[in-house]
């Protein structure tokens, strides 16, 4: 059978559009894997023995560990919903749901077990950091209480104007209360004023015998209480 025939017995068409791999490298780079994987194993398990944990080895190319440069709002995922694929993660390993180390490939399912982890060396090694902070010099110290400083007098400038501006709300809120609880008087009044006019028209209408509810409540209490007065006993 020719080079491009195909299994039919007919010609097979141009075929060189296909990728071609080479199968050397990627064997290589297979051996090179499981290389490192035995490796890591192996350290694992040494310091398991040892009854330590295991870190990444370094290699030279770690940083030093600097401060977290933005602050992470984990309010904005209240009430969210995040869809992951069943059996994607295993434990911590893989991602699942909850808060998911991309460096570490872990998973955690709480903000603060998040942060911890963060923090750890694990995490540190993962992203390429020593663990290590470095030591400030004399200068950078300096400049960074100037900072501080000028930070704080800009605080203290802003203040002031916001202060005013608190003052002037605050003033206009408790205009708003006096003239709420105005209101509520006049209510309160021309309730009162339409009540006693009901009233009278009611007596006028039917004459003194008539009751007027809530009227007689204090003489109905003594009734029922069996007092008839408080006058006197001299002769």
């Amino acid at each position: 059978m020719s080079k491009n025939s195909s299994a039919y017995g007919q010609a097979a068409g141009d075929t060189d559009f296909r990728k071609k791999y080479d199968l050397d490298e990627y064997a290589a780079k297979a051996e090179a894997r499981e290389s490192a994987e035995k490796e890591e194993r192996k350290a694992r398990w040494e310091a398991k023995m040892a009854g330590k944990k295991y870190y990444k080895p370094m290699d030279g190319t770690e940083t030093f560990t600097t401060a977290r440069n933005k602050t992470h709002d984990f309010s904005k995922l209240v009430g969210t919903t995040s869809l992951v694929p069943a059996g994607a993660g295993v434990g911590k390993r893989g991602r699942g749901a909850g808060f998911y180390c991309e460096a570490c490939d872990l998973t955690f399912k709480d903000n603060l077990q998040w942060v911890e982890h963060t923090n750890s060396m694990q995490h540190q090694r993962s992203i390429g950091a020593t663990g290590e902070v470095r030591k400030a010099t004399a200068a950078e110290v300096h400049a960074r209480i100037e900072a501080l400083w000028e930070r704080e007098q800009e605080r203290k400038r802003e203040h002031v104007v916001s202060l005013k501006e608190r003052l002037e709300v605050r003033k206009e809120e408790e205009e708003r209360e006096r003239e709420e609880k105005r209101k509520k008087r006049r209510e309160a009044e021309e309730r009162r004023r339409l009540g006693k006019e009901e009233e009278l028209k009611v007596k006028t209408e039917y004459g003194e015998d008539v009751r007027i509810e809530g009227e007689h409540d204090e003489d109905d209490m003594m009734a029922a209480m069996g007092f008839t007065g408080f006058g006197t006993t001299t002769k």
